[in-house]
């Protein structure tokens, strides 16, 4: 009889730890305190519209089709893509007339450059050269391995390979040495958002998100991001795999050092393994009772790490299609970006921020009434603990007219405040009750250089036997991309210990 694994939590790591034990022959069940798969990686359904509630920019598609494949499957039979090109238009607050687009096609991208800063040309190319390097570096030796121990890192032929990564400067300063335009600067800098740190702050490396977007290009999932939800959850039904929906598991089950089950309902369900795809720092303050696998992370060390910003969502219905705005992806900066970001990770109120405006009806008009589209936006702002004023309904609605004021200087979007049909919107509070996302941080633990790699969460608990953990909290981190590796890794520690199977973690 096959062994029994139980998976907490159907989000994106989650559903593809539990796909890939399925197809290795294990019983796998989910148990999911929402009604729905995805986890952040939901949908929102108002009035007609069909919102992606959390991530929508699809990067590295081939970590999207890898679990699809792995199982024999045609991932175009789930989740048909497209390329964007351009991937995405750019707005300054200051020129709102003067937007940029953006291509991953070398040509179109160098004559964009070239218009915002025809000087910082050659130092775009000397980053994409250097970037690319550490790159490689990472991908082949860091991002898909785990470090179980500590000379997993600390070895000789490690560090040699770490130190290409040059990990002491942050992406600012590694930014400016190549480039002194302050709006290109930006247009590179702010991707450091995605996985929730400030350039300011953010170890260098990160700036190969950006770098991966240049060239390898973005692309956009027919029915949108939760297209990938609901084949995940599709193909692991298929492969005979269970999900229990609005379980909340109370506890995991934990005798004699090792994972027995969890505990759910006030009853037992026993299990040869757990993976735990519950935020990390969550999962070890209330599903871990035992102090002895809680390690190092007591609550007193949970509530001292480092946490990533968190988001304010808009998700607008209106009453009509948006054709001046040409694009899917639209980002709009602030003329002091340095301030806004100060003002993020210092708990500020924003009084002038960037944001984001996704309009995922252009591609797909299914996810709207006919004849109209539905605006997602999204800004960036504090985590619930670093806050210093209250997320209530006066700073909903101060930040929703900044918001829209802002918008309302963009050619196609003079209008907008009557043109909204329907209104929801998602708050840091929300990210915490409803995901159980710790201090309501969007993108869970902070990646500064003291929590990433080897000093990251890993998947396997390292004071519990057959407990194993992954999500965007636990190494390599967050982003959907990096949490489909969290979910590959997991999976192979669990395999590894239960069947002796030896994995090459090179990623050659």
């Amino acid at each position: 009889m096959s062994k029994k694994v139980i998976v907490i939590g159907a989000g994106v790591a989650g559903l593809a730890s539990a796909i890939r034990l399925q197809h290795a022959g294990y019983q796998v069940e989910i148990f999911e305190k929402e009604a729905s798969p995805g986890g952040k990686m939901n949908r929102i359904e108002t009035g007609g519209f069909k919102f992606d509630l959390g991530p929508t920019i699809v990067m590295m598609p081939e970590l999207y089709r890898e679990i699809f494949e792995l199982c024999g499957r045609n991932p175009d039979d789930y989740i048909p893509m497209e390329r964007l090109d351009p991937m995405y238009r750019v707005y300054y607050s200051d020129i709102p007339d003067e937007p940029f687009d953006i291509s991953s096609d070398l040509a179109e991208l160098t004559k964009t450059i070239e218009k915002i800063s025809e000087e910082d040309m050659e130092g775009f190319f000397l980053y994409l050269h250097e970037i690319y390097k550490r790159f490689m570096v990472a991908k082949h030796n860091i991002i898909q391995r785990p470090f179980r121990k500590s000379r997993d890192f600390y070895n000789f032929s490690m560090l040699r390979k770490a130190l290409k990564l040059k990990t002491f400067d942050t992406a600012d300063r590694f930014i400016s040495k190549y480039m002194k335009n302050e709006r290109l600067k930006q247009m590179i800098m702010f991707q450091t958002l995605y996985i929730g740190i400030s350039p300011f702050k953010s170890p260098s490396f990160y700036t190969m998100i950006p770098m991966i977007q240049f060239m390898y290009g973005v692309w956009f999932i027919k029915g949108g991001m939760y297209t990938m939800a609901q084949a995940m959850e599709k193909l692991f039904k298929e492969l005979g795999g269970t999900i229990h929906y609005n379980k909340s598991v109370q506890e995991i089950d934990i005798h004699n050092r090792r994972a027995a089950g969890i505990i759910i309902d006030g009853e037992r369900a026993s299990a040869d393994f757990v993976v735990c795809n519950a935020d990390f720092p969550y999962a070890m303050k209330h599903l871990v009772k035992d102090r002895v696998t809680k390690g190092k992370f007591t609550d007193k060390k949970i509530d001292k790490m480092k946490y990533s910003c968190s988001c304010f969502l808009l998700y607008l219905g209106m009453n009509r299609k948006y054709e001046e705005i040409e694009h899917v992806h639209n980002f709009i900066f602030t003329e002091d970006l340095k301030k806004n970001l100060h003002d993020i990770f210092a708990g500020n109120k924003l009084t002038n921020g960037s944001f984001y405006v996704y309009i995922a009806s252009k591609m797909d008009p299914s996810l709207a009434p006919e004849g109209k589209d539905g605006l997602y936006i999204l800004m960036p702002v504090s985590h619930v603990a670093a806050a210093n004023y209250e997320w209530n309904e006066e700073t909903i609605q101060d930040y929703r007219t900044y918001i829209l004021n802002t918008l309302t200087n963009i050619r196609g979007f003079e209008n907008i405040q009557q043109e909204i049909v329907t209104e929801t919107c998602i708050t840091p509070r929300d990210f915490e009750s409803k995901f159980n996302a710790y201090n309501g941080a969007t993108f869970g633990l902070m990646p500064i250089l003291s929590q990433s790699n080897h000093m990251r969460p890993q998947s396997k608990a390292k004071h519990c036997d057959n407990l194993y953990f992954t999500g965007s909290s636990t190494h390599p981190g967050a982003g959907v991309p990096i949490v489909l590796l969290s979910a590959r890794i997991t999976a192979q520690e669990l395999m590894q210990d239960d069947q002796g199977i030896v994995f090459d973690y090179t990623g050659k």
